[in-house]
This record gives C-alpha cells, sequence and structure tokens, in this order.
C-alpha cells in the first residue's frame, strides 16, 4: 500500500508486541525512538529503551503502568506469521515517522538553501531499516567462499600486467584508488591511459576533470587511441577521426566531462545519474582528475583546512563507489618534501593521511629528468588494502608523442638501468670534455717549452 495511516490503536498493538517477546524488541531496537509515536506513547517508549540498557530486561506491564500511566496488555500466541508481519509493519512505520521528522526538520535548511544537508537528512531516513544482512557463517562451504574471493578480487585489468599482478589482478569495484603525484608528474596522464585501456576493454568509463578542458583532455585522448603523436594530430585530422571511430565501434563508451573546481560528490552523483539516464548506458569506472580540488557534501570546512577537508571528500568518494559498484580511480597532490625523494612514503601526500586511511590503494608515480628523456615511469604501491604489494615498485614506458604508458616489453631498460645510463653518459661527456681540455692545455705548454729552448740556444 502507498498510503499508511498509523492510528493510536496501530501503535499500540507495535508497543504490544515489543513488550510480549524480549527477542522482537532486541531486533527493533536499533531503530525505533519515541519521537515516531504519537504524544501518549512517547513516554513508554522512552522508558522501555531506558529501562532495558539499564537493567538488560523489559519492564514488567505493572512497572509501565506505574511510571508511564499507560495500560498495556501481552499479546498471546505469536506464530511466526505473526512476527514477520510485526517486522515488516514495524519497519516501514518507522521508516516513514523517520522521514516525516526529516522533511519537517528541513525547512530551515530550504530557506538557507543547504541542499546537500536535506539531501543527508532523507537519505539517512530512507535507510532506516532492520538489520538483515546477519553475515557470513565461516565454516559453511569454504570452498565456495573462497571461490567468491578468486572471482571477485581483481576482477578488473588495468591492462597494465605487472601493476595488476601487484594487486592479485587489477582493481575491484566499490573501492577508491589514488595515484599520487607531485606537480607535472603525470597524474591526469596515468588517469587518461586508465581511462582509454578500461573503454578498450568494453568498460563505460566516465571521466570527471576539475581542471583541464574537455577539448584538451580528449584531444590527448585522440593521440593515445590513433597512435598520432599529439604534433601530428591537426595535420592528420581525417585519419585520427577514422581511427578514433574504429576503435571506438568495439568499445564502451567514454564520457569526458569538466565540473568546476569545487564540486561535491552530490554533483558527481547528479551528473552520472542524468547521463546514465539519458545515454541508456550504465556506468561501470568513475575517473576523477583529482580529490584535492573537490570539497566535502555538506560539512563546513575551511578549504585550507586539508586533513578534515581531504578526509570528507575521500570518504564521500568510496561511498559513491559502493553505493554504485564503480571502480573508482583518482589523483592526490605529493607535498613539496617529495620533490627531492626517490622513495615515497605517506607524510609525503599532500593534506596528511586521512585520504590514505580511506583509500583502498594508494600508487605514487615517480619519474627524473633521465627517465623522463628516456620514456620510462615508476609507480609505488604506498597502500594496498587487498594485496601485499606495499613497497614494490613497478617500472612501466612512456611514449612522449602518443602519450601512452604501457608495459615494458622483454628486453626493455628498466627505470634503474635507464638512469644510470644516464649518469653515466653524462660522465662520459664529462670526462671527454675535461679530456679535450687538458689534450688542449697539454700541447700549449709544449709549444712554449720548445719556444723557450730555442731562445737559450739561439736557434
Amino acid at each position: 500500500m502507498d498510503k499508511q495511516e498509523y492510528t493510536e490503536e496501530i501503535q499500540e498493538l507495535f508497543l504490544r508486541f515489543i513488550i510480549s517477546d524480549p527477542e522482537l524488541f532486541v531486533r527493533v531496537n536499533n531503530i525505533v525512538e519515541p519521537y515516531m509515536f504519537n504524544r501518549k506513547f512517547q513516554s513508554t517508549v522512552e522508558f522501555l529503551k531506558e529501562h532495558t540498557t539499564k537493567y538488560n530486561k523489559i519492564p514488567t506491564i505493572d512497572q509501565i503502568s506505574a511510571v508511564t500511566s499507560v495500560e498495556l496488555e501481552r499479546v498471546d500466541g505469536i506464530t511466526d506469521n505473526h512476527t514477520e508481519w510485526f517486522l515488516d509493519s514495524f519497519e516501514r512505520f518507522c521508516r516513514h515517522k523517520a522521514l516525516e521528522k526529516a522533511i519537517l526538520d528541513s525547512t530551515d535548511l530550504l530557506e538557507k538553501q543547504d541542499y546537500g544537508a536535506v539531501e543527508n537528512k532523507i537519505k539517512q531516513a530512507s535507510q532506516v531499516g532492520l538489520v538483515k544482512d546477519l553475515g557470513l557463517d565461516y565454516f559453511e562451504n569454504p570452498k565456495e567462499r573462497l571461490q567468491w574471493i578468486k572471482n571477485q578480487a581483481g576482477a578488473t585489468p588495468t591492462g597494465w600486467k605487472m601493476f595488476d599482478q601487484k594487486l592479485y589482478g587489477g582493481l575491484n569495484r566499490g573501492e577508491i584508488t589514488i595515484f599520487a603525484g607531485g606537480s607535472g608528474a603525470g597524474k591526469s596522464l596515468f588517469l587518461q591511459n586508465l581511462g582509454v585501456n578500461w573503454s578498450l576493454a568494453g568498460l563505460n568509463v566516465v571521466y570527471v576533470s576539475l581542471e583541464l578542458s574537455e577539448q584538451l583532455i580528449s584531444m590527448r585522448l585522440d593521440a593515445m587511441v590513433s597512435g598520432f603523436g599529439t604534433k601530428e594530430i591537426m595535420k592528420n585530422m581525417d585519419d585520427v577521426d577514422l581511427k578514433v571511430r574504429m576503435k571506438g565501434k568495439g568499445s564502451g563508451k567514454f564520457r569526458v566531462k569538466q565540473m568546476p573546481n569545487g564540486v561535491n560528490v552530490n554533483d558527481i552523483r547528479a551528473f552520472i545519474r542524468e547521463y546514465e539516464i539519458n545515454s541508456d548506458v550504465k556506468v561501470d569506472a568513475l575517473l576523477v582528475d583529482y580529490l584535492d580540488l573537490m570539497m566535502p557534501i555538506s560539512a563546513r570546512v575551511s578549504p585550507g583546512d586539508l586533513f578534515i577537508k581531504d578526509k570528507y571528500v575521500s570518504e564521500e568518494l568510496r561511498n559513491l563507489a559502493v553505493e554504485k559498484g564503480l571502480l573508482l580511480v583518482t589523483a592526490s597532490q605529493l607535498n613539496r618534501g617529495a620533490v627531492e625523494e626517490i622513495e615515497f612514503d605517506h607524510h609525503h601526500i599532500a593534506g596528511g593521511i586521512s585520504k590514505i586511511q580511506t583509500a583502498d590503494n594508494v600508487v605514487g608515480i615517480f619519474t627524473s629528468n633521465a627517465m623522463r628523456e628516456r620514456g620510462r615511469y615508476q609507480i609505488q604501491f604506498m597502500k594496498t588494502r587487498s594485496s601485499s604489494g606495499v613497497g614494490s615498485k613497478v617500472d612501466l614506458k612512456f611514449n612522449p608523442d602518443t602519450l601512452r604508458v604501457e608495459d615494458l616489453e622483454e628486453g626493455d631498460e628498466d627505470a634503474l638501468t635507464v638512469t644510470t645510463s644516464s649518469l653515466v653518459d653524462q660522465l662520459k661527456r664529462s670526462n671527454s670534455i675535461k679530456a679535450k681540455d687538458n689534450d688542449a692545455k697539454s700541447t700549449v705548454t709544449q709549444a712554449l717549452n720548445i719556444r723557450e729552448f730555442m731562445k737559450k740556444n739561439d736557434i
């Protein structure tokens, strides 16, 4: 029934059920509140909750009558069907009353246009309900349980084999992964490559940019997908158009959306909802570029208080990933202390460890001038919640023309070899210059000595 009338008789019957069976009271105690009942019964509900909390026992009928002046009778002969009716009806009653209170309490918030707080109140009220998930029976069917973990964990490869190996196969839905790097380290580059990898694998991807324009991001994607260098895109627009369209036919959807700096998770949630409705697609992966530029939904936090701000934002992003079953990847800035470092840890994250505590995976992006010259990146696993990859490093190759980040192939030099080779080359050039300087000095010295000898001997 859409319309419900909770008369005084119905409310009294609910209370009679509650005092008749201690187990029923235990099951509903977490959702029942005095305000949900008519004024006549509010003191009774309050007394029931206080008494059972203090004495761990439901008060007698005489106690209830003496304290609250309400006469109640127990329900005799309660069957399983009666219990099922009561639990279903009472859960619906509590949810409806919670919604009613949330709507009334939202009047002042609506006048202040604090829509985020209103949405939170309504959402919390609509989630009022009895505990139905009783967890997992450990001893029952271990093989089925392990098979579920095998099927779920790392279910979605990133397209980088060595990366996936460190995470037992890839990234999981409902989790949040953060790529951390300094300014210009390649955070957007990694998110864009990941989006290309997933869309080419058939997943529907949404890329939300809070910094770069949709056109600039799309031009980068053109280079990655078509194979033309960024400097060649404009000269080969027809070929780029053909290749991108051809690749798109067998791929998932890839939506690029620029949103203003300072948006919150509700703004992104609303966009995804509209996109899914209008495009008739189910979003599989969300890439947010990047977390540090977002604000919390309703908490009034100063933009300068990065620890608290990022804590709320990362928690809200993770809740969105769980709610929508998304692969969610974002990025974060490393602080100045990481500039001269070659290995990153938690204290290098801008704003502190609040976002690290929430994230399931945190991956540091490291590169140097020598590595960039030779087309190499190194990623360092700073945190992995579902694998033992913490502290591991993976080297990847980078094409500066097409902007593609890919696995190293057999025979490719790793980051250490590239860096070492570059240093050796520099030393050789330096020694060569010094040797030439020394040879020149030696020749001049020899000439002067010969001239001095000729003068002394009148030659």
